[in-house]
């Protein structure tokens, strides 16, 4: 199908479905432009939370949609691609989390876990955390507590410089972030030697110490609006340019010392397109469940989170 044709068979479809379609920053610009929200994982948990659509659709990974369905066990919660995962996510398997547990038990761990890891895996833990809250959902944490942070080492390891809270990090990483190196962002600033650089957290501590803000997804579209720079530097998924440019036309964004870069692009965000959303919409699949039991366990963390973070 053509491209006006998918977007007026979305739309039609939408409505008839009364859905409510939800967009990551990382995914392409088409989707995002055709969402009725953009946004982070919080931004994102917020919108699942409150939403009275029947159905929901999950432009992202699997993870977020599994998280949309864990607050929302009464509606239809769908997936362009059912094959969208997550490297980090991968990284901490539940019965791997639950085995080391068992292994610690002396240490009476109080888990928090970032908000890119499966339903069974926020069952195991005690609060979720996403990049734009884990500082404060930390904080929170009662003190004389070990805290286990799982599954993203990088973003674990930023936590305890920004709080001081000692935590033991899970050996977990994000296949995008860590592929940017020290080499990569120092080329990119002599190439834009006027550019701010702003990068996500899960980024690695060399590649942290040569940002000017080290933040979320969400923090950078108010990072860049705020700030008196004209150009920045973004180090993160390549999604996020879009959003970016087209909010804030009188800035110029880079993916790097060129537009394209190797480690710019997430395969698994990037499985999902626009004919892929209107096939999900028409014929109402692949649709992402979650066993009650581990629905259960895995909500009360996330609305912990959601709690700790109004």
């Amino acid at each position: 199908m053509e491209t006006n044709d998918l977007l007026a068979g979305i739309e039609k479809l939408r409505r008839e479905r009364r859905a409510v379609i939800l967009a990551h920053n990382y995914q392409t610009g088409d989707l995002q432009d055709v969402a009725d929200f953009v946004g982070d994982s919080l931004g994102l948990s917020f919108q699942a939370a409150g939403t009275d659509a029947e159905v929901i659709v999950f432009c992202g990974v699997h993870f977020m949609a599994e998280t949309a369905k864990i607050i929302n066990p009464r509606k239809r919660v769908l997936i362009p691609d059912l094959e969208a995962g997550c490297s980090l996510a991968e990284s901490c398997p539940a019965s791997a989390l639950a085995k080391y547990l068992e292994e610690n038990r002396e240490k009476d761990y109080y888990v928090v876990a970032y908000i890119n890891c499966s339903a069974a895996v926020k069952a195991l833990s005690d609060v979720i955390c996403t990049s734009g809250n884990a500082e404060r959902i930390v904080r929170r944490v009662p003190e004389g507590r070990n805290i286990l942070f799982v599954p993203d080492q990088n973003l674990g390891a930023w936590v305890m410089e920004r709080t001081g809270r000692k935590m033991d990090l899970w050996n977990g990483s994000c296949h995008v972030h860590v592929e940017f190196t020290q080499r990569s962002i120092e080329e990119a600033k002599r190439a834009h030697p006027r550019a701010k650089v702003v990068a996500h957290p899960e980024c690695t501590l060399a590649v942290r110490l040569l940002a000017d803000e080290v933040c979320s997804t969400e923090r950078m579209v108010s990072f860049c609006r705020e700030d008196e720079a004209e150009e920045f530097i973004v180090v993160t998924e390549a999604g996020m340019l879009h959003r970016l440019r087209k909010e804030l036309p009188h800035k110029r964004f880079y993916a790097g010392p060129t537009e394209t870069c190797a480690c710019n692009d997430c395969r698994f965000m990037k499985k999902n397109t626009l004919e892929k959303l209107y096939l999900c919409l028409r014929d109402m699949e692949p649709e992402v469940t979650v066993e009650e039991e581990v629905r259960r366990r895995a909500e009360v963390p996330l609305r912990r989170m959601l709690e700790w973070s109004r």
